[in-house]
């Protein structure tokens, strides 16, 4: 076991899989000698070569093309795009060709490729690097979409997503890259992707999360322990396409009571799809309404007021508060 963080688990799980595999082909903006913007590729260019770790031109549309014509002809590519915000100049390489190649082709090709992709608030980026968009993505059938939010997580998630068939879009927590260590083993694990955690468990009030949420809900669910003697269980999806209703499901009707919790914003968000589930599901089972604590539905603002715009403490208080009132 060694003490890593979230970027330290990404970059030590790409260059655990490159070396027992010659087919992983790493391409993306400053990923080479420069190591990536946030590093999460450092010294692989050094190791591996230009011919496996690629520069590409500041192109996403050609980044996400060219990684599915690899992953059609053989290859395990794993892309990066630099910021999740400029994601939408290959959406129709993901969601129209990789997301579709295995149905388009009756299943005689298949698309086995990542897309990184750092995202999320609270570091004081300007416009358009911090947007929440894995909702639009989770749309996209045949497309997984993978949120860790430890470094243990992320290592088992990410050396997971390089091994499957499918496309993956794996989406890395620009606030929790260096926030934190924990300890990670050096040797290969996977963690099935679509299967959440219950971080922790609880009687009173089931708690939805995934991504940097996850550490303000575990903060507030120990205060309200400590203080208040409320149980609150924490389950942090870790997936959001596909998503462990089996765990949810079980956990509302031990509780009877759910809050769930995301940064995206709250129209469409994968908040709303959980509601809907439990209510198809579980219905007679809850207590009170199902309340979401969301970023609001605007374009992702200015530094000075994302704290106030990101879901925080106060605000899964506030919750907390009406949905044990009822």
């Amino acid at each position: 076991m060694t003490l890593m963080t979230i970027v330290q688990a990404i970059n030590h799980a790409l260059e655990t899989e490159m070396e027992k595999d010659g087919r992983i082909i790493l391409l993306g903006e400053d990923i080479g000698k420069n190591g990536g913007v946030f590093r999460a590729t450092d010294q692989l260019y050094e190791k591996f070569g230009a011919k496996r770790v690629v520069d590409t031109p500041i192109a996403e549309s050609a980044i996400i093309g060219a990684a599915v014509g690899m992953a059609a002809r053989g290859l395990r590519p794993v892309a990066e795009i630099q910021f999740m915000g400029f994601i939408y100049e290959a959406m129709d390489q993901l969601a129209s060709q990789a997301a579709r190649l295995r149905f388009r082709s009756g299943g005689s090709r298949t698309a086995p490729m990542v897309v990184r992709a750092p995202y999320g608030g609270g570091i004081r980026a300007p416009e358009l690097h911090s947007d929440s968009l894995e909702s639009a993505f989770a749309h996209s059938p045949g497309l997984k979409v993978v949120m860790p939010s430890t470094p243990y997580d992320a290592k088992g998630l990410l050396l997971a997503a390089i091994r499957d068939p499918d496309p993956v879009l794996f989406l890395e927590p620009m606030k929790l890259y260096r926030a934190f260590q924990e300890e990670v083993p050096e040797e290969d694990y996977e963690i099935e992707i679509g299967k959440a955690n219950i971080i922790r468990e609880g009687e009173d009030v089931t708690l939805i999360t995934w991504g940097p949420p996850v550490h303000t809900a575990k903060a507030v669910a120990e205060r309200w322990a400590k203080e208040k003697g409320v149980s609150i269980e924490l389950i942090d999806l870790r997936t959001v396409a596909p998503l462990d209703m089996e765990t949810i499901i079980a956990s509302v009707q031990k509780t009877e009571r759910v809050i769930i919790v995301h940064e995206a914003v709250k129209t469409g968000g994968i908040g709303a799809e959980v509601a809907a589930l439990i209510s198809e599901k579980a219905l007679y089972s809850l207590s009170a309404p199902i309340l979401r604590v969301t970023g609001f539905d605007t374009p992702y603002p200015t530094a000075m007021v994302e704290a106030e715009w990101l879901p925080n403490e106060k605000r899964i208080d506030e919750a907390l508060e009406a949905v044990l009132e009822e």
